[in-house]
C-alpha cells in the first residue's frame, strides 16, 4: 500500500488558449509565473541536496553520516543526522519524489530504528566501522539529548507537514520511551546536565509535549508537560528571571518557545493555573525585551537577566523562535506590546541585515534566519518583510553553488552545500519558502521543469503552471494541518512549523476558473481537495483561479 495517498478527482486539460484574462488578471498570473520560477529552482536545489547526500552513505547500513566528510562520516548520530538532515530529506522525497520517498527513505527509518534503537526505542550514535553502537557503555543523558533533538528538530515538523506515517510512529514510541527514563530532567549541576543544556531539553520537551497532547489528547502528555511548565512558572519563577547567562540563541531560547506553547494549552484547557502562568510568563517576556535587544529589536545570543549585562553582544540568527512566543502570548492575550515588538525588527531587516554574517556566514544562519522571517510573514504580511526573505533566500541558495567550498572538500557533488548536518535546515526553510511561492498548491508527480506559482490577490488565488515537455498529473491544494493533523486550537506561530497560505475547507464551496475553456465552477472543498487532474501541453501556459464562494 503506498504510504502517500493520492485520490484524483476533477479532470482540468490545458489546451490552446482561446479566451484572454483581462490585463490585470494577466498581470496576477505573471506575478505567480514568477513566483513559480522561485519556487521551481528551491526544488530543484532541495532534490539535488537530497540526491547528493544519499551517494555517502554507508554501503553496509544505508544510513546517511553525521558529515560528507572527516570524523563525522563514520557515524549516524540521533542530534545530528538524524535531528536536522534526514527528516528533510523525506520531505523532500515526499513533495518531489515518490518512489524515493517509499523506498531509499522508509528504507533508512527501518534500518534506523532496528539497529540504533538502544534504550528501548532511544537512539543512540552508530559507528559504520564497527557496525555497532560507537560508545561500549550507555550514556543515558546523551541517549536523552540525542532523542530529544530528533523529536523536536526532525520528527515533529515532518509529522506537522505529512500527517500520520511510519515516522510520526516513530516519534511517539520514542516519546513514550524517554517518559520512562526522565520527567522533569533535573537543574542541578551535575544530575544529567549543564543548567543550560537541561533548559534545552525541557524547551524541546514542552515544544514536542505541547503539539503531541493536542493530537493524541493523550492526558499524560499534558501531565508531562505541565510539570515542566510548572517548574519555571510556579516552582521556580525566577530561575530564568535570574539566570546569569541566559542563552537566547539556539540551544537554549527553546525553553521560551516551549513555555509559550504550553500557555496555549493552559488557556485552552482552562487550566485553574492560567493566571498565575500568565503573570510569570509575562515578567520573563518582558524582561527579556527590557535587557536582550539591541536597538533594531534583534536578540543578543545571551544575557544576564539579573543585572542585565549582554553575556554575548553576537546576534541571534533564530531571532523569529524568539518572537513566535511573544507573537502567541500575543494571540492569547491581545497585549499590543508584543505584537508591536514583532513589527518593530521587521524595519531594520532590509536596512542592517541584509546578506548579514549569520553564524560565520554558514547557510544554517540563513536558513534559520529566513525561517524566521516565514513564519511571522505568515501572520504579518509586511512588505518589507518579503522583500528581505526573496533577497536573502537567493544569498543562502549561492552557498550551494559556491565554487570556493567545493574546491576545499572532498566532495564535488553539487547538490551538498557545506558537507555537514545543517545542510538539512538549507532543505527546510528552502522547502517553507516554496511554499510559500505556490501558496501551499503542490503537484504530483512532480518534474524538474515544472513551474507552479500563485498569487494571492483579494481572496482569489491565481494559479500559473508551465512546463517545457507534455506533462499530466495532479494539483493539490492546502489545508488546515494545525487542525488536521495536530488539532491546534489555533495556529500559533512555532518553531520549524510549515504555514500555511491558501487552504481549503471541506465544508465551503469554492469557484473554479479556467482560463483555458472560460469555464467557472462550484465546488466543495471535500471533493476539491483531492486533487485536480491537470495536463500541460509544451511551454503553453495554463492559468487557473481559486475562490471561496460568499
Amino acid at each position: 500500500m503506498s504510504i502517500k495517498v493520492t485520490i484524483l478527482g476533477l479532470i482540468i486539460c490545458c489546451v490552446a488558449s482561446c479566451n484572454e484574462p483581462t490585463k490585470k488578471e494577466q498581470n496576477y498570473f505573471d506575478k505567480a509565473l514568477e513566483k513559480g520560477v522561485r519556487a521551481n529552482e528551491g526544488y530543484n536545489r532541495c532534490l539535488n541536496f537530497t540526491k547528493d547526500w544519499l551517494t555517502v552513505t554507508d554501503p553496509i547500513s544505508g544510513l546517511i553520516p553525521s558529515n560528507a566528510y572527516g570524523k563525522g562520516l563514520d557515524t549516524w548520530t540521533p542530534h545530528n543526522a538524524a535531528a536536522d538532515n534526514y527528516p528533510f530529506m523525506v520531505l523532500t522525497a515526499y513533495l518531489l519524489d515518490e518512489e524515493m520517498y517509499e523506498g531509499t527513505m522508509l528504507n533508512i527509518l527501518n534500518t534506523e530504528k532496528k539497529i540504533t534503537s538502544r534504550l528501548g526505542a532511544l537512539p543512540d550514535t552508530y559507528s559504520f566501522t564497527e557496525q555497532n553502537f560507537k560508545n561500549k557503555e550507555i550514556d543515558t543523558a546523551k541517549i536523552i539529548f540525542g532523542t530529544s533533538e530528533y523529536i523536536k528538530d526532525g520528527l515533529i515538523p515532518l509529522t506537522e507537514y505529512t500527517g500520520f506515517t511510519p515516522w510520526s510512529e516513530r516519534l511517539i514510541e520514542m516519546l513514550d520511551d524517554l517518559s520512562k527514563h526522565i520527567t522533569v530532567v533535573q537543574m542541578k549541576e551535575g544530575t544529567f546536565y549543564s543548567n543550560s543544556i537541561s533548559t534545552e531539553i525541557n524547551g524541546e520537551l514542552l515544544q514536542t509535549l505541547s503539539r503531541v497532547y493536542w493530537m493524541t489528547k493523550d492526558k499524560k502528555y499534558l501531565d508531562w508537560a505541565t510539570s515542566i511548565a510548572d517548574y519555571y512558572l510556579l516552582d521556580y519563577p525566577d530561575y530564568l528571571l535570574k539566570n546569569d547567562r541566559l542563552r537566547l540563541r539556539d540551544h537554549g531560547c527553546e525553553i521560551i518557545g516551549g513555555l509559550s506553547e504550553f500557555y496555549v494549552i493552559s488557556k485552552f484547557t482552562n487550566s485553574k493555573n492560567h493566571k498565575a502562568y500568565q503573570k510569570n510568563l509575562h515578567k520573563i517576556l518582558d524582561r527579556i525585551l527590557e535587557v536582550g535587544r539591541n536597538e533594531d529589536g534583534m536578540f543578543y545570543n545571551a544575557v544576564n537577566m539579573e543585572t542585565g549585562v549582554v553575556s554575548d553582544q553576537g546576534i541571534v540568527d533564530n531571532w523569529g523562535y524568539l518572537y513566535n512566543a511573544y507573537y502567541t502570548v500575543y494571540l492569547i492575550d491581545r497585549n499590543v506590546e508584543y505584537r508591536d515588538a514583532v513589527l518593530k525588527v521587521f524595519k531594520a531587516l532590509g536596512p542592517n541585515y541584509s546578506n548579514f554574517d549569520w553564524e560565520r556566514g554558514s547557510s544554517d544562519g540563513f536558513a534559520d534566519a529566513i525561517e524566521s522571517g516565514i513564519n511571522l510573514y505568515n501572520r504579518e504580511r509586511v512588505p518589507e518583510l518579503k522583500k528581505w526573505i526573496d533577497n536573502e533566500i537567493k544569498v543562502m541558495w549561492s552557498l550551494q553553488d559556491s565554487s570556493y567550498r567545493k574546491a576545499a572538500q572532498p566532495w564535488k557533488n553539487r547538490g551538498i552545500i557545506e558537507g555537514w548536518h545543517g545542510d538539512g535546515n538549507f532543505a527546510r526553510t528552502t522547502i517553507m519558502y516554496c511554499l510559500m511561492q505556490t501558496n501551499d498548491v503542490t503537484v504530483s508527480p512532480w518534474r524538474e521543469d515544472i513551474i507552479l506559482g500563485a498569487f494571492e490577490k483579494e481572496d482569489k488565488l491565481y494559479i500559473s503552471l508551465k512546463a517545457n515537455e507534455n506533462w499530466e498529473g495532479t494539483l493539490y491544494f492546502g489545508r488546515e494541518r494545525h487542525k488536521e493533523i495536530f488539532h491546534l486550537p489555533i495556529d500559533y506561530p512555532r518553531i520549524n512549523q510549515f504555514p500555511e497560505w491558501f487552504t481549503t475547507k471541506d465544508e465551503e464551496t469554492y469557484l473554479v476558473t479556467d482560463f483555458d475553456t472560460n469555464s467557472a465552477t462550484s465546488y466543495d472543498g471535500l471533493v476539491l481537495r483531492e486533487g485536480i487532474k491537470v495536463k500541460l501541453k509544451k511551454s503553453e501556459p495554463f492559468y487557473l483561479t481559486i475562490s471561496r464562494k460568499r
